[in-house]
């Protein structure tokens, strides 16, 4: 039988454990840290449960058809439900948004708090619904760098329809072209940060992500992010795959007819495949050492990172939901600061993520577990002590407003979360949630293919390489790489 080694145990890397198995090979995951999972992780601090990393998940159907194609019952294994109000959005002049499920509602909505015609709109989706139609198989489900992925009447669909993907448009220009009022187009804007992007740079295509997001509406796992994690994980050890935790790879040992196998903790580890799901840029600097590294590649500008505060908040506040924004009065100034200047603005879009809404027992009664992000550049050697101080109190000082409370009291316990932290505990180059950024109209083109150019028998799969970041997007990369790699012999 065939063996194949996964390097990381990150989303991607178990969805292409399972993915081989089922292929037929023996599978084996090396992973550095004492957990499966990635940022798809969670912790306890005095009562209270948090989702340490993702927190949106949307497309449920690309975790589900990872048990159905191991011949598992999903619904055995792993449940979930669809939230009616996928985002409460906040602005400082205290108008408010539900951002419905049903696309009826969601219309209406629209009209009664910005007074946007409902036909502006329904063109609008109909036209990012296209997008996604047109280029989905390309971008999204197939590797960009074979040329079988162009000879195809889906690629020849979308260069005759090239107009409609308004890729030399910003995001932030298609959205202002289209509506009368700021405040819907900074709530359409806001999906650039999906990918880590910003509004202002990103390609007009982006607006497929909204499509995306209403289309497949928006979920909760009934048991909280980490069940996505547990789930998958559960079921690759019930298929046979192996794992190795507190196990990092050094190297990747390559020869004249292609990749060996791996070395960690000083033994080497034959396989006639090998994927790798940790962040492209240090599977070349640290495990390929041998390789020279392809450098338009790996000096792309990094995603945006997060400080993410973890509250526990000695209170319940029936305003908020799962999702909460509270937007900044000047988007532009807040991604000039993270991609031009390296920094965080002095009034910051605030995302606050509380899944005891409904999951109560991630709480003690009568409290909320606020999971409070702010979106950062990478790490650049900025100091991040600073930055979290200032933060802390721009945030508490905002929300006490907003809410009309006084936050700071209600705060029982507090864990913080840096750029310099994630890389730490995710090998997440400079701290980059979704690798290289996607603020070039070229960037899908850039991204490290889903296989090596040189090395034969070796692929990668994650956030960093194509199809890009986000859970999603993560499973579409395994789905990719099991599709490359031949069934065992």
């Amino acid at each position: 039988m065939n063996h194949a080694v996964v390097i990381g145990a990150g989303i991607a890397g178990l969805a292409t454990s399972i993915r081989l198995v089922v292929k037929g090979y023996s599978v084996e995951v090396f992973e550095a840290n004492s957990y499966p999972g990635g940022k798809l992780s969670a912790f306890k601090v005095d009562g209270y449960r948090f989702d340490a990393g993702p927190s949106l998940f949307t497309m449920p159907h690309f975790v589900t058809q990872l048990f159905e194609m191991a011949g598992v019952d999903p619904k055995e294994h792993f449940d979930f439900k669809r939230k009616k109000v996928a985002c409460h959005y906040f602005w400082s002049d205290q108008k408010k948004f539900k951002a419905y499920a049903d696309r009826d509602l969601f219309m209406q909505e629209i009209q009664n708090v910005f007074d946007e015609p409902k036909e502006t709109v329904e063109k609008y989706l109909k036209k990012a619904q296209k997008k996604y139609d047109l280029t989905h198989t390309l971008f999204l489900e197939k590797s960009l760098h074979k040329l079988k992925t162009y000879l195809s009447s889906a690629t020849l669909k979308a260069i005759v329809n090239l107009n409609v993907l308004e890729l030399p448009k910003s995001l932030h220009q298609v959205n202002q072209d289209t509506f009368s009022s700021p405040h819907l187009i900074q709530l359409f804007d806001r999906y650039a940060t999906y990918n880590g992007s910003d509004p202002f740079q990103t390609s007009g295509i982006m607006t497929l992500i909204q499509h995306l997001e209403g289309h497949y509406g928006t979920f909760v796992p009934t048991k909280g992010m980490v069940s996505i994690t547990q789930a998958l994980y559960d079921l690759a050890l019930n298929l046979g795959v192996k794992f190795r935790f507190n196990f990092p790879v050094t190297e990747i040992k390559v020869g004249s007819k292609g990749v060996e196998g791996v070395c960690a903790e000083s033994e080497f580890f034959k396989a006639n495949v090998v994927v790798s799901n940790m962040d492209i840029y240090p599977t070349y600097k640290r495990l390929l050492p041998q390789l020279k590294p392809p450098k338009r590649t790996l000096s792309q500008e990094r995603s945006s990172s997060a400080i993410i505060f973890y509250w526990g908040i000695e209170n319940s506040f029936d305003a908020l939901d799962l999702h909460n924004i509270f937007f900044s009065d000047d988007y532009q100034k807040e991604f000039k600061a993270i991609f031009e200047h390296q920094t965080v603005c002095d009034d910051p879009t605030i995302y606050i993520n509380i899944t005891s809404k409904d999951v109560p027992s991630d709480a003690p009664e009568g409290c909320e577990n606020w999971f409070v992000m702010i979106n950062t550049p990478a790490d650049h050697g900025q100091d991040w002590d600073i930055m979290v101080n200032k933060l802390r109190e721009v945030v508490i000082s905002r929300l006490s407003k907003e809410l009309g409370t006084p936050i700071e009291p209600l705060i029982a316990c507090e864990e913080v979360l840096t750029p310099p932290l994630i890389q730490e505990k995710t090998q997440s180059h400079l701290g980059a949630l979704y690798g290289a950024s996607s603020n070039s109209s070229m960037a899908a083109f850039l991204r490290h293919p889903n296989f090596s150019n040189r090395i034969k028998n070796l692929y990668f799969c994650g956030g960093s390489v194509h199809p890009g970041g986000g859970i999603p997007l993560c499973l579409l990369s395994a789905k990719i790489v099991d599709e490359l790699i031949p069934k065992a012999s």
